[in-house]
């Protein structure tokens, strides 16, 4: 990545938000992440809402993201995300931090607050998509059902070489979830969309894996539902 000079008012804001983070310390919550198999090298129990208000607090700065993800405290690193300029952000960045992801929980507020809102969103997303490791491919899959909300008025083509890269993820387990979650989104994208989406899960029936079959009758079931066919109706 690029080598920013560091500042004294980025210094500033970074010394002041470490003395903030504590002061919404939750051991509960971080009780339950644990029981929930999210380990965290230092991890406050801070909510998202808590953290949102250290951060309406701060103006935003692409260097003080850069410090605050290099601290690794899991508050530090959604803070990174939610006080960072897409505009600054760059591919090499993108990679790094999608790739150093060991936490769900980080990877879906990244794409939230910031991959989805930089021009490099949809190259990212699936590009990850063909990636090795699990968190790799999370991310991608996470960051297509985001651009599938953000994106409404985009193009439908701009979403459709996800269909070429989706077959094999929808073989792992580990994936289900969030492979559910994102494909439904991109399925309620709009009436066209939905065609394309219902006609690739039908697809899915036919893959040597239990996993995919699962979540082809899980899909069908959805994506022709009353309520989804009458969202297309309603915006007509």
């Amino acid at each position: 990545m690029d080598i920013l000079l560091d500042d004294a008012k980025s210094e500033q804001q970074f010394r002041h938000i470490l003395t903030q983070i504590p002061l919404a310390k939750n051991g509960e919550t971080v009780a339950q992440m644990k029981e929930r198999g999210l380990i965290y090298k230092v991890n406050w129990g801070a909510s998202i809402i808590s953290l949102r208000e250290i951060a309406l607090k701060q103006e935003h700065n692409h260097l003080l993201a850069l410090k605050l993800w290099n601290k690794q405290w899991r508050e530090t690193m959604i803070l990174a995300a939610m006080l960072d300029i897409p505009s600054e952000v760059n591919e090499e960045q993108m990679d790094y931090w999608t790739k150093s992801l060991e936490s769900p929980e980080i990877a879906e507020i990244l794409n939230t607050f910031l991959w989805s809102k930089t021009k490099f969103a949809f190259i990212k997303s699936l590009e990850w998509c063909r990636g090795k490791k699990h968190m790799v491919r999370f991310a991608g899959l996470n960051l297509m059902g985001r651009l599938a909300i953000n994106e409404k008025s985009a193009m439908d083509e701009l979403f459709e070489p996800f269909f070429d890269v989706l077959s094999p993820l929808s073989k792992d387990q580990n994936l289900k979830q969030v492979f559910y979650r994102s494909f439904i989104l991109l399925g309620m994208k709009s009436k066209p969309m939905n065609e394309k989406a219902i006609l690739f899960a039908q697809g899915l029936k036919e893959l040597d894996s239990l996993t995919s079959k699962t979540l082809s009758e899980m899909i069908l079931n959805e994506l022709r539902s009353e309520y989804v066919q009458n969202l297309f109706v309603k915006n007509t």
